[in-house]
């Protein structure tokens, strides 16, 4: 019921800067990121909560990322600073409701269907 459009992707240098869009069709709670690079299991990169309050990252990429939100946009964002090739991938925003946040792939029901970074060396 809660459709999810990604939006922000591009080709970047590495050490620059993307800047990610989730924008849902309705309220959600727990929102996060996944990534996915070709051959590899889809993989979590930062969660939040409905508040902002509680957020929760990957340990390859604390301290360079940033999730926030817009709840009057319904709107998420992925901030992603200091971009390296390893960061390469198609990343996929998530939400479910009633769960106040989660890193857990299988515990969010809705997903976007990706949008492609890719940092070139």
């Amino acid at each position: 019921q809660v459709q999810l459009v990604e939006s922000g992707g591009g080709l970047v240098q590495a050490g620059g800067s993307l800047r990610l869009s989730c924008a849902a069709s309705g309220r959600t709670d727990a929102m996060g990121w996944f990534r996915q690079a070709p051959g590899k299991e889809r993989e979590f990169v930062a969660a939040i909560s409905r508040s902002g309050g509680s957020t929760h990252y990957a340990d390859s990429v604390q301290g360079r990322f940033t999730i926030s939100r817009d709840n009057a946009k319904n709107t998420v964002y992925l901030q992603m600073n200091s971009l390296k090739p390893e960061d390469t991938a198609v990343y996929y925003c998530a939400a479910r409701r009633g769960v106040v946040a989660t890193t857990r792939r299988y515990e969010y029901d809705y997903w976007g269907q990706g949008t492609q970074v890719t940092v070139s060396s």
